[in-house]
């Protein structure tokens, strides 16, 4: 990915959704030219130069006080993702390709394993910035049977992979298009802050090659926080879910992200939950007894 470009398309893209009515600037004449704002009025309105701000949008943060790039994220009107993104690309901006980088760990230590294992009545599991499905326990891996199932001989279970490249997953996700924007928006903002790891590159160049929908949600350069909300999914054996959802990073293993859901009591999603946990406590090992999807087809489960 080239950087000095991912500069210039963030900040452009910002730029043209704001209206000079949403930004409290009077308009005159019918026609402009530009969509959303001028350069010129994001100066007026971030108190910077015209020359200064040019330079940015030309892809050059290199130096660029946090001043100002909080009077721009100000003046664009950028949420608390956007603005954590725009930081990020101006501190790579002055970083050294080749300097040593954070390593994105591919293994988990044992005692992150004893922790999902400890959460036995919620679906738990680490996932890498990559969105790697690293460790589950017996819940999450019963959840996600569909999306182990999907990955290839040696390939680690991945969720943007499962989501852009499976058709199983427009069944699986029942909000399919909610997803799909925020598997976007994550990886986008991780290309913000590791534009050189290169598994990473080589995974957004597989998924704009083989999918339409996630080269049209590229090129939005949308990026979002991923750490608490709502997910609903279908699953093969207990039905619709509606689950509540809480991300938390480890300080100790940057790049880990333990993902942990849950329900409500009382909630036909909790009386779920608790028909998968049964259902679980019966299998010795997933893969001895493959899970029967809607369309009737079996599913590995490891």
């Amino acid at each position: 990915m080239d950087h000095r470009n991912e500069i210039r398309e963030f900040l452009s893209s910002r730029r043209a959704r704001i209206t000079p009515e949403q930004a409290g600037l009077p308009v005159y004449g019918g026609n402009r030219r530009v969509k959303g704002l001028r350069r010129e009025e994001v100066c007026l309105l971030a108190g910077v130069s015209i020359d200064y701000y040019v330079r940015m949008e030309r892809g050059n943060l290199a130096g660029v006080s946090d001043g100002v790039l909080d009077a721009v994220a100000g003046a664009l009107q950028l949420d608390d993702a956007e603005r954590d993104h725009l930081f990020a690309l101006a501190r790579k901006s002055v970083a050294v390709p080749l300097a040593r980088r954070r390593q994105d760990p591919k293994l988990v230590r044992a005692s992150l394993t004893q922790l999902l294992e400890a959460i036995p009545d919620a679906p738990a599991w680490i996932r890498n910035a990559r969105h790697d499905l690293l460790a589950a326990n017996t819940m999450a891996r019963a959840l996600y049977a569909p999306m182990i199932a999907s990955a290839g001989p040696g390939q680690t279970p991945n969720t943007a992979r499962f989501v852009y490249l499976d058709p199983a997953s427009r069944q699986f996700f029942t909000d399919w298009e909610r997803a799909a924007d925020d598997i976007a928006a994550m990886l986008r903002q991780e290309a913000g802050k590791n534009p050189y790891d290169k598994a990473l590159t080589d995974l957004i160049g597989e998924l704009s090659t083989r999918s339409d929908d996630f080269r049209q949600r590229w090129a939005a350069h949308n990026v979002r926080f991923h750490r608490t909300g709502s997910k609903k999914l279908h699953h093969p054996v207990v039905g619709d879910l509606e689950l509540n959802f809480e991300a938390m990073e480890f300080p100790s293993d940057p790049g880990l992200t333990l993902l942990v859901y849950t329900a409500a009591a009382g909630t036909p999603t909790a009386d779920a939950l608790a028909m998968l946990a049964s259902w679980t406590s019966t299998q010795t090992q997933l893969n001895d007894h493959p899970v029967t999807t809607d369309s009737g087809t079996a599913a590995s489960k490891d």
